[in-house]
């Protein structure tokens, strides 16, 4: 298990589940000498990450880049992948692919999770669907280049009503032309929908490729009421290798959701 930690560097989500923000340096130079393995970026959009600047960090602080969200294109940009308007989901396949080539490009997978968006009006939950298929086909196989997978997430039924459940998403993704979909499995998520969350992730077995380390409350694990004992239990037994991320809300601050998101690492894992 390798343990990673979050960095927003889009204003329009600030009060998000995200640990650092704005400041990439500051984000990684903390992340460092807390003892993380990574870091994973939440940039506003691919042409706004200083690629080389971000590279330049990791190697200064011997980091290594976990993951790369495209959840800016819902929350700064207002684009779906499952949008009615055929331009619109055009445009969002865009920004999703402009960053699984920058993530790619750096060794990393990106993450699809809010910009795979809902159904509602006039378009059905099949068309959903259909439509989050097509674009998950057409971006896997960039990730695929460069030998990495292309994570899809489900996500609680406040935040979408398309695939919330860790069964659904199986089956979903087993239905397309694309072998390197892996889902990111996140335990804030989990606790809403998932009648048990260690069940759910053995269930996920080898297509589990990330985990988003995060109490019932989506404070940093160990300030909610998760029991955390059979998640670590799970995932050792499904041989779970990948990383162990904090997407959690910074609360009471940065520092101290960076601190306790070691410890309960560092507590569980090693």
């Amino acid at each position: 298990m390798r343990s990673a930690i979050t960095i927003s560097l889009v204003p329009e989500a600030r009060g998000g589940p995200f640990v650092f923000w704005d400041d990439l340096a500051t984000g990684c130079q903390q992340a460092a000498a807390l003892g993380f393995d990574a870091v994973e970026i939440f940039p506003r959009s691919a042409q706004e990450l200083d690629v080389d600047r971000l590279t330049q960090l990791l190697a200064q602080h011997r980091l290594r880049l976990a993951a790369v969200g495209t959840g800016a294109g819902w929350v700064a940009h207002k684009l779906r992948l499952t949008d009615l308007d055929a331009g619109t989901r055009r445009c969002a396949r865009e920004f999703a692919a402009a960053i699984v080539e920058v993530a790619g490009g750096m060794g990393a997978p990106a993450i699809v999770g809010s910009l795979q968006g809902r159904w509602e009006g006039a378009v059905t939950r099949d068309q959903a669907l259909a439509w989050l298929g097509e674009a998950l086909e057409e971006l896997a196989p960039r990730a695929w280049n460069h030998g990495v997978p292309l994570l899809f997430e489900p996500l609680n039924r406040y935040e979408t009503n398309m695939l919330n459940r860790v069964h659904d998403s199986l089956l979903f993704l087993k239905q397309l032309r694309a072998p390197n979909v892996k889902l990111l499995c996140d335990l804030f998520h989990m606790n809403i929908e998932e009648a048990s969350v260690a069940d759910a992730l053995r269930l996920a077995g080898p297509l589990l490729g990330h985990v988003h380390f995060a109490d019932s409350n989506r404070q940093a694990v160990g300030f909610g009421h998760t029991p955390i004992a059979p998640v670590v239990q799970a995932l050792r037994d499904i041989r779970y290798a990948g990383f162990v991320s904090g997407e959690v809300v910074p609360l009471p601050d940065s520092d101290t959701a960076a601190k306790q998101t070691i410890a309960s690492i560092k507590k569980w894992f090693h």
